[in-house]
């Protein structure tokens, strides 16, 4: 067992926990949007920046080990204007329907925005282009709200052991693709473990 402190509390952590894993295990809230207890840490939202005495700087929670003695701090003024900016970011290049999106009220992306008082429109210039729709009967994808957070990519790789998504594209244009075909035409087995994630 390690013993750590985050946020002045000293909790006890077992070894290879993760900063996340040890926080939501004595009830200190780290915000995430990518992180799934079931699947591989993948540290691609930067929500859970936290403060690391002896770091560089901010080091991602849901990856970063606990170490003995380690001293955290998961709320300083500098992480909340970090995950304060990452939210605009987000937000600037999402539609602003909110009140008529079928997943308002039970949105991550939303939640956080509202915690920290991010609006839309903070930065202006190219917004992401609504993509085609993949022809298929049995999932429908809204590219144009996806925010990259990589869990459905993982749950068809860790879970159902497939690799019918992927991100594609660099910059601007990442996006979750098939590839050059379509889901029908693509190893997917429709089992809707990407959805349900």
């Amino acid at each position: 067992m390690n013993t750590l402190t985050i946020n002045g509390r000293q909790i006890r952590a077992a070894a290879g926990r993760t900063i996340l894993e040890a926080a939501r295990d004595n009830g200190i809230y780290i915000p995430t949007l990518c992180h799934d207890p079931t699947l591989t840490p993948f540290g691609g939202c930067r929500m859970c920046l936290v403060e690391a005495a002896g770091a560089r700087g901010p080091v991602v929670a849901c990856t970063t080990p606990v170490v003995d003695g380690m001293v955290v701090e998961t709320n300083t003024e500098r992480i909340e204007n970090l995950r304060r900016g990452v939210l605009e970011l987000l937000l600037s290049n999402h539609p602003n329907d909110c009140l008529t999106c079928e997943q308002t009220g039970k949105c991550g992306l939303q939640n956080l925005a509202y915690r920290y008082g991010v609006r839309f429109n903070t930065y202006h210039g190219k917004v992401r282009p609504r993509l085609e729709v993949d022809e298929n009967p049995f999932i429908g994808r809204d590219n144009e709200k996806c925010i990259l957070c990589g869990k459905c990519i993982r749950a068809c790789a860790e879970i159902i052991g497939e690799a019918a998504i992927d991100f594609s594209g660099r910059g601007f244009g990442v996006e979750i693709s098939t590839g050059t075909t379509g889901l029908l035409d693509s190893p997917c087995e429709f089992c809707g473990q990407c959805v349900a994630v």
